[in-house]
């Protein structure tokens, strides 16, 4: 019976080297496809990121561009509008009182300079 018993053990051992072997062959193959995937991301995102920095040096240029005439034309708009501000909280913005309070009382002067800034 012993003999029986280490020929069963035997056969065991047997089926579990074939199923690790599968095993061993599935994983290789995916670790396989798993490179392939990464050479190819990896490719692509050396595409991508030398697409970006040509988007990018070319946005500079143009946003330059687009900054400077934007800078000149915002800079009149924003000066206004905080002079707009301060007038609306009760200040002088004229060159007589700049500054002081206006108690409530309209300025002729501050609104005479906010139109002239307007028009």
């Amino acid at each position: 019976m012993k003999d029986r018993n280490f020929l069963d053990t035997v056969m065991e051992f047997e089926q579990q080297l074939e199923s690790m072997q599968q095993q061993f062959s599935a994983l290789k193959q995916f670790v396989a496809h798993m490179m392939e995937e990464h050479q190819t991301l990896q490719t692509e995102n050396l595409h991508l990121r030398t697409r970006l920095e040509e988007l990018l040096a070319s946005e500079a240029n143009t946003g330059k561009q687009a900054e400077e005439l934007k800078k000149e034309s915002v800079d009149i708009g924003e000066g206004y509008d905080n002079l707009a501000r301060l007038y609306n909280e009760g200040f002088h913005v004229c060159h007589v009182h700049f500054g002081s309070s206006r108690k409530g009382e309209d300025c002729l002067f501050c609104l005479s300079f906010l139109n002239k800034q307007n028009g």
